[in-house]
């Protein structure tokens, strides 16, 4: 294809990086010269009730370092503050760009916002052009027999497998960085600081940017032939870690897969169906967006929960007397991460052993998460209430403690997160309220005062979870 444009825009949102990025070859190879934006938006920012966020500090940090390495190339990060659907077209015609060039973002929200700046591109007759990144087939390429999204992963993870070809749906794409917009001070659009924008600095637990999330990515080979052996044990460091790289785009999904062909083992197969769950719900939130507020399964959208805001707050401050609840509770708000064994544990407890509503939970994994993203917390939530897109069947509810002798069974990862239990061994430390009291006093463990009493009866709260679920009456404990 021949050279379109004299001048355009590629607009980063979800992805923080040069390297491999689609939207920003397109845009060097069909355009003579390419100013690289990205925009801060007041609507998003102002909803954010935390001013030390973690991800904006991941964002902040990553823009830096994508402006820094800009600038090696002799251009710049141009970032514009206001609504994308005003301060896009004025930036274009300012600089008398042609078009526009996006990856594509499959958030309702988001999809709302690029229709409006199209259309008011259009107006301005200035082209606008969004192509598939973050994913790797886009919601119209997978379908049912019968021409239907599909509802159930096993039956979607196959699809893609028969229709991925390497050295197409995970081909690098290259840019031109000759083709980048000189650097220019009569078009000046600074970086804010965080104090700009109203925020302030967080620590964060991992290195932002592009070059930290590859770093992350090439480290996780050496782990990914073990990843299916080792990845429920929170204690092991056997995850990938880049879940938040996914999320912002500092590391291209293409690359992620390209590392699972080269190093083939049962473990690349394992991560790389976690891969496909991620993109099984990009592909339910995009055809059935009503799940961001109503259960994806009919049955259960007039359940009303019985759990309490008491039971709630002891969950989410990590003070449930169940020890691997606590401790992925307090990890998560020390942090921003949990582990995903643990938030599997973590969301079960909530909705089926304290009958919370799954929304309650799904909202403060928004609140407090790096890498949160909608499509995949919505959907690990719904799994876990039973009540999404192929979600846990109902009646299979995790027991904690059993959960903390498989995975945490010499009990370290509760000694890290739970220090007041550190003195108490295994299988003690699973669950203290059932430990004997010479262990109990041994350990300096005193519960109700250095460590609180379980706060419901699992056993109990089982049944009533099938029943509520089963839609049968639940009687009272």
């Amino acid at each position: 294809m021949s050279v379109s444009y004299k001048r355009s825009i590629c607009w980063v949102r979800r992805d923080l990086r040069l390297f491999d990025h689609t939207a920003l070859a397109e845009a060097t190879y069909r355009s003579h010269e390419v100013f690289v934006v990205f925009v801060f938006d007041p609507t998003i920012l102002d909803l954010l009730e935390d001013r030390a966020h973690l991800r904006v500090s991941f964002i902040h940090r990553s823009l830096q370092e994508m402006d820094r390495k800009l600038r090696e190339q002799g251009s710049r990060l141009w970032v514009l503050l206001g609504n994308p659907a005003t301060v896009i077209p004025q930036f274009a015609k300012e600089i008398q760009a042609e078009a526009v060039f996006a990856s594509r973002d499959y958030e309702p929200f988001a999809r709302r916002r690029d229709l409006t700046v199209q259309e008011n591109l259009k107006l301005a007759g200035i082209e606008f052009l969004d192509f598939k990144d973050q994913i790797t087939f886009d919601p119209h390429e997978l379908a049912t027999a019968e021409g239907n999204p599909f509802r159930v992963f096993t039956p979607f993870r196959k699809a893609w497998e028969k229709l991925f070809i390497a050295d197409r749906d995970a081909a690098e794409a290259v840019s031109d960085l000759n083709k980048l917009a000189r650097d220019d001070e009569s078009i000046d659009y600074p970086m804010p600081s965080l104090k700009d924008l109203g925020f302030q600095e967080v620590e964060l637990w991992l290195e932002p940017g592009e070059d930290a999330g590859r770093k992350r990515l090439a480290n996780f080979a050496s782990k990914l032939a073990d990843y299916k052996a080792k990845r429920d044990f929170p204690a092991l460091d056997q995850t990938s870690t880049l879940s938040v790289d996914f999320r912002f785009g500092t590391v291209s999904i293409r690359e992620a897969i390209r590392l699972t062909l080269e190093h083939p083992s049962e473990g690349a197969d394992s991560w790389r169906s976690e891969l496909i769950w991620r993109e099984f719900y990009q592909h339910i939130l995009f055809h059935y967006p009503d799940v961001v507020d109503q259960t994806f399964q009919p049955q259960y959208r007039d359940i009303e929960y019985p759990g309490s805001k008491e039971d709630f707050e002891a969950w989410s401050e990590g003070r449930t007397g169940f020890p691997i609840v606590d401790a992925a509770m307090r990890c998560l708000n020390a942090t921003g991460w949990m582990h995903n064994r643990l938030r599997m544990v973590v969301a079960s407890f909530l909705t089926k052993d304290l009958l919370v509503d799954y929304r309650w939970g799904e909202a403060y994994f928004q609140r407090k998460l790096l890498d949160f993203d909608l499509a995949s917390n919505n959907g690990g939530w719904q799994w876990s209430a039973s009540t999404g897109a192929d979600p846990q069947p109902y009646f299979r509810i995790f027991n904690p403690i059993s959960q903390s002798a498989k995975f945490d069974s010499e009990g370290n990862f509760i000694r890290r997160w739970v220090p007041e239990l550190a003195d108490l061994e295994a299988p003690s430390i699973y669950f203290p309220a059932l430990a004997a009291e010479f262990d109990l006093l041994t350990a300096s463990v005193e519960l109700g005062k250095t460590y609180p009493h379980p706060i419901v009866d699992h056993a109990i709260q089982r049944d009533r979870a099938i029943a509520l679920l089963s839609k049968k009456p639940i009687t009272e404990s």
